[in-house]
């Protein structure tokens, strides 16, 4: 079934209103485009321990049997806490906090686009952001860049070789079981070959930390699981891990999981960029969304790669480049506070006005799980283009002897955006409400400049 959302188109203006997903049999009702509300999961809880503490010492003591045991990016563990036992959990002085663990999902959305055909093809976001081959002095070789999501397809052609060194909160190998993982691998670094499409750093090496599952939901044990395994493993594997992409997350606030927050923070101190998507929902802010409104990490809002067409007599113009996608999560970036968007980058493609007045968005072209190419929106499919650009400024510091810290990957892509000032341009959806900033959209010669 070729699936597609689209988006009711009034006489003057395009609103939102239902989305629904059209396929041969007529039109059927899909998915909303407002996150899923944050689910705290029945008696499973992350419990954060001080500093020296033994984990395997203090969760027996409580009746817990650990699912996860984190000992690098946090100190702690989380498990099925038996009724009764949380106060007492709690109450231990050994125990820092406990959080509920809460489910997280992948951030993209069905779109319209496939294979790319024959031969290999620049997708349109990589084109956007300058990072065509041929096009930079850098190709992201040396830099190890951890996918944090469904996996990644181990057997796709474009993009071998992988890192050797994954993890899988759900036992067993990172192997991809869902293809979002995979569509992200590819926009970072699928291979400068003759197939399939060419990723904004295309020598850099993906390793896979598998924490969603099959159906692109996961928990928040999982994630942290996942980055104490990113800590425990960045310095060990070659070449070393300094870029984290985490395509997920869920609504929520600043502080209602300080120990994922944590994870986050070491990871940083340690010199790793952590870049976020924003979040998939036009209704919610950055400062709304977990782990995007973590001030430490670099969080990714979605735009357009390229002008699209109108079919609708009513609607005068086209959706052009640049513009923010009518689906995203924005939120002006506080210089003070660190939170918000650092940067906007291409999440789709095009966004099509169809002749019955519907708003269609043409998916980011990137890898396919079981091999070949597919095309997925979403702030999930931007975070990478800003992953990939990161992998590449890492490089340039390697090859002149220096080191960067993840700020100064900020700096330098917030710095050096095309069109601040002007883009992203306004979505005419009703959905989108300008945030009051146009931080301008993710250049890769921009930020490789000197």
């Amino acid at each position: 079934m070729n699936t597609r959302t689209i988006l009711a188109l009034g006489l003057s203006s395009l609103f939102t209103a239902t989305a629904f997903a059209a396929d041969d049999d007529g039109l059927t009702p899909a998915p909303s485009d407002q996150a899923a509300p944050a689910k705290a999961i029945p008696d499973r809880y992350i419990v954060e321990l001080r500093a020296g503490v033994n984990p395997r010492a203090v969760a027996p003591a409580h009746g817990v049997v650990p699912e996860f045991v984190y000992q690098k990016a946090v100190n702690g563990f989380a498990g099925h806490v038996p009724p009764g036992r949380l106060a007492a959990l709690a109450a231990d002085q050994r125990v820092l906090r406990v959080v509920p663990n809460r489910t997280v999902f992948a951030i993209a959305r069905p779109s319209t686009g496939g294979d790319g055909g024959g031969g290999q093809v620049v997708p349109e976001g990589v084109k956007r952001i300058g990072a065509a081959p041929g096009s930079l002095a850098y190709n992201g070789t040396g830099v190890g860049v951890a996918v944090v999501d469904t996996g990644v397809d181990y057997n796709h052609a474009d993009l071998q070789p992988l890192g050797i060194g994954s993890y899988s909160a759900f036992a067993g190998t990172a192997q991809d079981d869902n293809g979002h993982g995979t569509h992200v691998a590819g926009t970072i670094a699928a291979r400068n070959n003759a197939v399939g499409v060419v990723g904004v750093a295309p020598s850099a090496t993906i390793y896979g930390v598998k924490v969603l599952d099959a159906s692109g939901s996961g928990s928040e044990a999982g994630v942290i699981a996942g980055l104490d395994w990113v800590a425990a493993n960045a310095a060990l594997v070659t070449p070393r891990i300094r870029v984290v992409n985490m395509s997920l997350g869920r609504p929520g606030t600043l502080g209602d999981n300080p120990t994922q927050r944590t994870a986050i923070q070491n990871l940083v101190a340690g010199g790793i960029a952590v870049i976020v998507a924003a979040g998939n929902d036009a209704t919610l802010e950055v400062s709304q969304q977990v782990p995007a409104t973590y001030p430490e990490v670099i969080a990714i809002a979605s735009t357009t790669a390229k002008a699209g067409t109108n079919a609708n007599r009513n609607f005068s113009g086209v959706i052009g480049a640049d513009t923010a996608s009518y689906f995203t999560s924005d939120g002006a970036f506080n210089a003070t506070t660190g939170i918000g968007v650092s940067i906007s980058a291409p999440g789709a493609t095009q966004e099509n006005i169809s002749k019955a007045g519907f708003l269609e968005s043409v998916g980011i072209l990137s890898t396919k799980l079981g091999g070949g190419t597919t095309s997925m929106s979403g702030t999930s499919m931007a975070c990478p283009h800003t992953a990939g650009v990161a992998a590449l400024v890492w490089q340039k510091a390697l090859v002149l002897g220096q080191t960067v810290t993840p700020e100064q990957i900020r700096s330098r892509i917030r710095s050096s955006a095309s069109n601040i000032g002007s883009a992203p341009f306004n979505s005419p959806t009703s959905s989108y409400t300008f945030d009051g900033v146009r931080e301008g959209v993710l250049s890769a010669p921009g930020a490789l400049a000197p």
